[in-house]
């Protein structure tokens, strides 16, 4: 791997240094450097591709870090932490103390905003060109924001305050006509249509001395006129907001880009760049199959092929794909099942419900909150909507679950993706907080599968109350249970007892059961007799059998991929408070666990089997035994 100018640049100042016809070799550089390392270990490809071009041209038009660069998202940064200080370190990104996948403010002086959520961009460099303003400074804020963003409806209300304050702000709209899956909605129609106009600004003037003709038939005719010029030129939109807009420009000619960049610089007030790029460029694979590339495992970089972990027999299906199975038999059941998602069919396995059932499939973009409130009109319709998000993704909608579902008793069932620690994407993408926060709410079930036959009875249980239902489960492979022929209703509120145990009783939620389970035969090897409990269901909790399990054991454990305040541990808590019992509460603590491999933060944050049964027993007060051969010594002496 060549990489003669990328080898020289520890910073964007070495990068400022070279000459304007330098800079495609240095994308060229960047690029292969980037394909490279993420063939080896996975993460986000094709936007950190797509946004080459642009991000080279704005650390070597602008003074960074003292001029602002926030990101949004985070995951098409990877050429800015490679031109920032970062390039010896970038063989460890996404992985266990190496750099996040994401922009961070610990990491670097260069990460001036952490964005790993959509949206939110325009908002926090608008708070910080505001804050310059403040302090009578004058250096240079720019949001790179991709055009999925924009489904979101925080950056509608970044846009509207920015071109009420007229702060000194760029826009830059990266357009690479894709977001994560393929780009749906009004504002992909919008764009297409701005980039089929032609010759849009040569014919501007001509518009507007055409319109001036209705200036004396008065102020109601002439705002009829402006709504027709945004309507003949969608770029007008923007400047009816109050930016002055420039574009669309090809985002991968770099040398334009420099050009154009040191014309805005020199401009006051907001402003937005339309540049169009390719999702995936510089790698054919990725260009060719963009949501694949998205972000991708290990693969080979010649034929582009994913590599497989070898497994002695074939592993059990994902969570994923099993509820996307499941979704569909529903919908063949019941035609009031509706799906909905925040641009993410695949992500969330609900692609197979959009191919059968493509009247019944909404993807709203990346607009989560809006999600939630659709679902909610569509349930009090009549229909059954099941809305697929990822569990930090749904964080975004708190308030429309509240206010908009269960305040009003619809029946929303929330398919919670990525519940608990995620892996490699850190923690802007941990599902950790859930249980917690939908465990507040009045009048919503919310339960955790143990497995992925769990999952599917736990599905057709919700489907089934009539009320509001969340089911979370985890990211990645099944346990590789058998899947019953037919899903059944669970009954509602009920755990069901694994195993008997008289030192100790473990009640565990979600993908920590078969955990638990383990952690159980290691303590009973222990010499401590240890019962298990899954609860199934945090709410309504089964009270009775949190009560029957003090009875057996004094001593109970709780057991949860979760936040521990308020979760399903504060819940048993809440129930066991007066029967004398002892609870030792074992999840994710009160803090931001980074990002690694899962066995890594399961061992982390002491939930993985062997941590569950060695906590417990230093709990317990046990002292492991010595081994046969010590014994035989000590006698001996």
């Amino acid at each position: 791997m060549t990489q003669e100018l990328l080898s020289k640049i520890q910073d964007p100042a070495d990068l400022r240094r070279l000459k304007p016809e330098q800079l495609p070799q240095v994308c060229d550089e960047l690029r292969e450097t980037i394909i490279d390392t993420i063939s080896k270990s996975g993460g986000h490809l094709g936007s950190s591709l797509g946004a080459t071009e642009i991000i080279t041209a704005l650390h070597y038009v602008f003074q960074t870090p003292r001029d602002k660069i926030i990101f949004d998202t985070g995951h098409q940064s990877y050429s800015h932490k490679l031109l920032t200080g970062r390039r010896e370190r970038f063989a460890g990104i996404r992985q266990f103390g190496g750099l996040s996948g994401f922009p961070k403010r610990c990491e670097s002086e260069y990460d001036t905003f952490g964005t790993g959520h959509a949206s939110t961009a325009i908002s926090a460099a608008l708070g910080m060109a505001a804050a310059r303003d403040l302090k009578g400074e004058d250096f240079k804020v720019v949001a790179l924001v991709a055009d999925g963003c924009m489904t979101g409806g925080e950056a509608y209300e970044g846009l509207q305050n920015a071109g009420m304050l007229q702060s000194d702000l760029l826009v830059i709209l990266n357009d690479n006509q894709m977001f994560i899956s393929k780009r749906v909605g009004a504002w992909g129609t919008f764009l297409t249509k701005l980039l089929t106009l032609g010759a849009v600004r040569g014919a501007e003037d001509s518009v507007k001395k055409f319109l001036a003709r209705f200036q004396f038939w008065g102020s109601s005719i002439l705002r009829v006129a402006k709504r027709a010029r945004v309507l003949l030129f969608p770029g007008m939109l923007f400047e009816e907001m109050g930016f002055a807009y420039f574009g669309p420009v090809d985002g991968h000619d770099v040398v334009q880009l420099v050009e154009v960049l040191r014309h805005v610089k020199t401009l006051r007030g907001p402003a937005l760049l339309h540049c169009v790029t390719k999702k995936g460029k510089g790698y054919p694979h990725a260009e060719n199959d963009a949501t694949a590339f998205h972000g991708p495992s290990r693969f080979d970089v010649s034929t582009g092929q994913f590599l497989k972990n070898p497994t002695p027999k074939e592993p059990p299906p994902s969570y994923t794909a099993v509820f996307g199975q499941a979704v569909v038999e529903e919908a063949r059941r019941d035609p009031r099942v509706t799906a909905i998602t925040a641009a993410m069919p695949e992500g969330t396995g609900l692609d197979k419900f959009r191919d059968e059932f493509p009247r019944r499939f909404y993807d709203v973009g990346l607009a989560e909150a809006h999600a939630v409130t659709f679902a909610a009109g569509l349930a009090a319709e009549g229909y059954r909507p099941v809305v697929a998000l990822y569990s930090s993704f749904l964080q975004r909608g708190f308030d429309q679950v509240a206010h908009d579902v269960c305040l009003q008793n619809l029946p929303v069932t929330f398919a919670i993706d990525r519940g608990g620690l995620v892996g490699e994407d850190g923690p802007t993408h941990h599902g950790v907080f859930d249980l917690g926060f939908l465990r507040l709410l009045p009048d919503i079930t919310v339960m955790a599968p143990a497995d992925e036959n769990e999952l599917r009875h736990m599905l057709r249980t919700a489907l089934s109350l009539g009320t509001p239902a969340a089911l979370r489960y985890p990211r990645g492979l099944g346990v590789g249970v058998a899947l019953d022929p037919e899903p059944q209703s669970l009954p509602v509120g009920k755990g069901v007892r694994l195993k008997d145990g008289t030192a100790v009783t473990i009640l565990a939620i979600g993908d920590r059961v078969h955990p638990a389970l383990a952690a159980a035969h290691l303590l009973d090897d222990m010499g401590l007799s240890t019962g298990v409990i899954n609860m199934r269901f945090v709410k309504p909790l089964d009270e009775e059998l949190v009560r029957q399990a003090a009875a057996a054991t004094p001593r109970l454990v709780t057991v949860e991929d979760n936040a521990l305040p308020g979760g399903f541990g504060s819940a048993v808590l809440e129930v066991a408070a007066g029967s004398g019992a002892q609870v030792l509460r074992l999840g994710i603590p009160d803090r931001w666990v980074e990002h690694g491999s899962l066995s890594q933060l399961y061992d982390l944050t002491g939930i993985s089997s062997q941590k569950i049964a060695q906590r417990t027993a230093e709990w317990l007060g046990h002292r492991p035994r010595p081994a046969a051969a010590a014994i035989r010594a000590q006698e001996a002496s």
